[in-house]
């Protein structure tokens, strides 16, 4: 081969090694993000079986006398 042609082939090597590292990157910290998020919507959806559990209640302030 070529001393040109080598060196074409070695800087498309760096770049897709550089390019898939970045990839990489993304991945990983977008893993994150998604484990991240799960966790937010199981401590949602806890909250909203909490809440669904539980008869609402109110305060004096609150409720309305009966002629109303």
């Amino acid at each position: 081969m070529s001393d040109d042609r080598t060196e074409r082939l070695e800087l498309k090597l760096a770049f897709l090694e550089r390019a898939n590292q970045e990839l990489s990157d993304v991945v990983y910290r977008q893993q994150q993000d998604l484990d991240a998020l799960k966790l937010q919507v199981r401590e949602l959806l806890g909250r909203i079986e909490d809440l669904r559990e539980e008869p609402a209640r109110y305060t004096a302030e609150q409720e309305k006398p009966p002629h109303y």
